[in-house]
């Protein structure tokens, strides 16, 4: 796809990005001014552009060690991290990512 065209985000996406928007608000942590636009976006399902969808490839690829932490994956406590990973749209915005970049011309 081309950035007229964009790549909108599938509705898997959008919840864990909502997730996310939640998370921070209750627990006042996780994720930055940036990660919170993105997930408006994504929670959204605005379509992004190429530029954006090879971002959050290396967003995920960046911040695999945050699965790590004590707390990912707990939405009664969650982790900074795991409040952040969801704003990018958590596992499902990682496979999307990966899929919409795969499909990108290569750089030459």
């Amino acid at each position: 796809m081309t950035d007229d065209q964009g790549h909108k985000p599938p509705q898997t996406v959008a919840k864990a990005a909502e997730k996310g928007l939640e998370l921070r608000e209750k627990f006042h942590r996780g994720g930055t001014m940036v990660g919170v636009a993105r997930a408006r976006d994504l929670k959204n399902r605005r379509s992004l552009s190429d530029d954006t969808i090879k971002r959050m490839s290396s967003y995920f690829s960046r911040h695999k060690v945050d699965k790590r932490a004590p707390n990912f994956g707990d939405d009664d406590n969650p982790s900074a991290g795991y409040v952040a990973w969801l704003l990018w749209g958590g596992e499902a915005g990682r496979e999307w990512a990966t899929r919409e970049k795969a499909k990108l011309p290569k750089a030459r």
